[in-house]
């Protein structure tokens, strides 16, 4: 019996129906994926950012700090970013990228197909390799993936194609490897080729060599793990694999890539850093007090800002003319003023170091307080150990006052120490007394190695004499009169001493007030307080601004009390200012990204004397300029503009100060070691007039010879409408005597100022 063929018809009307099902589910896919495509591409499916925010990722991320001009002063950021352009990157360099990670990068548009279809093989074969482009690990870094999973991955993985596509549509080749590896992450937190090659081998990008170029591209498959500075062997064996491949495709010989694989690659490390530039205290002082302001201050989602990541414009008033004009006045001075320091005995034969007792102490903080101890200590070292270890000499780098700022030197971690105790720091605070703004900050002598700030109100210093101003400005406010006469003998506290208190200058006699201020008489300093009482007075002062603790004892009078630059260049604004204390202003705005106010600020202004008894302390530390302490400005530096001021030292000269103005312009100068034990022997050098004066003079000189500062050097100190004042010793206020020789300020006695 024969057996029934199957329906010929019915077979092919079931092939077609399998067929049709395929092109639909192609079809229906391919649709999908378009328009899933097309909906990544307009941000229908998650965030997708512009191409401006591709281009630019660091002004995203990075706040600016804008002088009073609006030039750039400085940023802060979180990602130590730097752009380089691709002319400025040496062929070695993207041709060790392009061997290691993307051959084909100048074949495909986004995409490598070729890699692409090869995954399932090497999956299969259980290899892994990675199938991104260069393009598409831009895309990752300029888009990081969000919180991932196995349901999510495929998304992200398809934005980043998106994302690749689109940057390949908008960029040239060549800027897209120059944004690559301007935004890549190297070892050490750094981001940016530039960044590296100066880091690691101390040149810039266009510099470096083939294998110098295979340790920077070799970190980048892991910069922890290849770092070469902290895992040279992992590194090196990394760099080598970037050499085979760059012989590989033919970007160097077999031979070479031998010979460079069988040498060294020698580091020159010198960390990037915000050391450099203008205000580098200053912008470390304005980074804390700017990140306490956006406490409590929430962007429109609700979330606090953050000065690291969310662009925000701060606008300072320092004024890049008079900062540059600070920062040189600072070095002219102390260059020579540190030979002639450590030129004393004691300090030239190092025998300051052989004394027990605080020295010792300061000696040993220091040691144990370095990264170098703690180092050891970390690594399992006895104290003693890690002691003797300190004792070695070894390369290091330490400042000097060259032309470049540091010396490389062979010494011992201890002689180290001992070194860089032994060097006069500066603080020098310029503010306008009407206004508040500051227009120049100089907190020490170099950020690089001294990091600690001399000018900011938690920094504080004895005073000594320049706290008379505000004593004698109480006193006359209170009836006393320039011109009457107070007693330099020894005074009496019967609540505190036994004996007369006896703090100099009891050999002048009874003399005007005027001249007691001029002189610096320490004896008429305490008349005056026992006349006002000394609670009373330590009333004004805090009323006059200062925050710092003053102890109510007799001292007072003669700057005993600890107070910062910062702090007495407000008290000081109300002598230029009609009796007016201003509160000095660093920052007056803060814009977000897009230039929408944050918060803006004003200086608080308050009256504390009459502008009759203002003008009268402005005429008498005048005279403390034309015939008193302050006499150096005119004989030896040449300034003759209408000036007030006044020195101040301390015991054993450990702190030297001027604190000087002009009808427009107030400016403080701090001097001295950063532990007192540390001093001149000489008053003669050490005391205000002669350690801190200067500096302001340099300054000022500057300032005068640039009209752009707007400072006028011909301006001169308006009185009030209906002053009253003593007879006046003729030319004593106006300058008009002839002017003071060396010989005969140097004759005015200059006696200890603290207690």
């Amino acid at each position: 019996m024969k057996t029934q063929a199957p329906n010929t018809t019915d077979k092919q009307q079931r092939t077609r129906r399998r067929i049709r099902r395929l092109w639909v589910t192609f079809i229906a896919l391919l649709a999908t994926f378009v328009f899933l495509v097309i909906g990544i591409e307009n941000g229908m499916v998650g965030y997708m950012p512009s191409l401006a925010e591709l281009e630019n990722p660091q002004n995203a991320i990075s706040s600016e700090v804008l002088a009073s001009d609006g030039t750039v002063l400085g940023r802060y950021f979180v990602l130590d970013r730097s752009n380089s352009k691709f002319s400025e990157i040496s062929p070695n360099i993207i041709n060790a990228l392009l061997a290691t990670e993307d051959v084909r990068f100048y074949d495909h548009a986004g995409i490598d197909p070729v890699a692409t279809i090869a995954i399932p093989f090497y999956v299969l074969m259980n290899k892994k390799r990675g199938s991104s482009t260069i393009t598409q690990q831009l895309a990752k870094n300029l888009f990081p993936r969000e919180k991932k999973s196995m349901l999510t991955l495929p998304f992200m993985k398809l934005k980043e194609w998106v994302l690749a596509v689109k940057l390949e549509r908008n960029l040239t080749k060549r800027e897209i490897i120059t944004l690559y590896l301007n935004t890549v992450p190297y070892s050490d937190n750094l981001y940016g080729i530039k960044n590296a090659s100066l880091t690691f081998f101390n040149k810039t990008p266009d510099k470096v060599t083939v294998d110098e170029a295979a340790v920077l591209i070799g970190m980048l498959k892991g910069n922890t793990i290849y770092n070469p500075r902290t895992r040279p062997k992992k590194a090196r064996a990394r760099r080598n694999d970037v050499l085979n491949q760059m012989a590989k495709y033919d970007y160097i010989t077999s031979a070479e890539c031998e010979k460079l694989k069988a040498g060294e690659t020698p580091l020159d490390y010198h960390k990037i850093d915000y050391h450099d530039g203008l205000a580098p205290y200053f912008r470390q002082v304005l980074e804390q007090y700017v990140k306490d302001a956006c406490k409590d201050l929430k962007k429109s989602d609700g979330t606090p800002y953050d000065i690291y990541k969310d662009g925000l414009k701060i606008y300072t008033t320092i004024d890049m003319r008079m900062q540059r004009y600070a920062e040189e006045a600072v070095q002219e001075h102390l260059t020579n003023l540190q030979q002639q320091f450590l030129a004393q005995p004691g300090y030239v034969d190092g025998a300051v170091w052989k004394r027990k007792g605080a020295t010792n102490t300061i000696l040993m903080t220091a040691v144990k307080s370095s990264d170098r101890y703690q180092f050891l200590i970390n690594q399992d070292k006895t104290e003693e150990d890690a002691l003797k270890e300190m004792q070695k000499p070894i390369k290091m780098r330490v400042f000097a006052w060259n032309e470049k700022r540091y010396k490389d030197t062979v010494m011992s971690p201890f002689d180290s120490v001992k070194y860089m105790k032994l060097f006069l720091q500066a603080g020098l605070m310029s503010m306008d007394p009407f206004t508040g703004e500051v227009r120049a900050w100089v907190g020490g002598i170099d950020h690089k190695f001294f990091m600690y700030d001399h000018v900011n109100i938690n920094t504080k210093r004895q005073v000594g004499s320049t706290i008379k101003p505000l004593l004698y400005s109480f006193a006359i406010d209170n009836g006393f009169s320039p011109c009457g006469i107070v007693s330099t003998a020894p005074q009496e506290f019967p609540d505190f001493l036994d004996h007369p208190y006896d703090a100099g200058g009891s050999d002048q006699g009874d003399i005007p007030l005027k001249t007691a201020l001029a002189q610096s008489v320490n004896n008429a300093a305490l008349y005056i307080l026992k006349q006002v009482g000394i609670v009373p007075f330590v009333d004004f002062a805090q009323k006059c601004g200062i925050s710092s603790r003053l102890d109510p004892v007799p001292a007072i009078a003669l700057g005993a009390a600890d107070i910062s630059l910062y702090e007495m260049l407000g008290a000081y604004s109300m002598f230029p200012n009609g009796g007016m204390h201003t509160e000095p202003l660093f920052i007056t705005k803060i814009e977000d990204k897009n230039g929408m106010l944050v918060k803006s600020f004003t200086a608080r202004q308050k009256e504390l004397i009459n502008p009759n008894t203002a003008f009268k302390m402005v005429k008498m530390m005048r005279g403390v300029v034309n015939a008193g302490t302050g006499g150096r400005l005119r004989y030896r530096y040449g300034i003759h503009n209408d000036v007030a001021g006044k020195t101040g030292t301390t015991n054993n000269q450990a702190d030297a100060w001027f604190m000087g103005y002009t009808p427009q312009l107030l400016t403080g100068v701090w001097v001295g070691c950063d532990d007192r034990v540390f001093r001149f022997r000489s008053e003669k050098l050490g005391q205000g007039a002669a350690a801190a004066l200067p500096i302001w003079a340099f300054y000022m000189k500057r300032v005068y010879a640039d009209a752009a500062t707007g400072i006028d050097p011909k301006k001169t100190f308006e009185q009030p409408k209906g002053f009253d004042d003593c007879e006046a010793e003729p030319g004593f206020y106006d300058g008009s005597l002839k002017q003071p020789t060396e010989e005969t300020i140097e004759s005015v006695p200059h006696t200890q100022e603290e207690e």
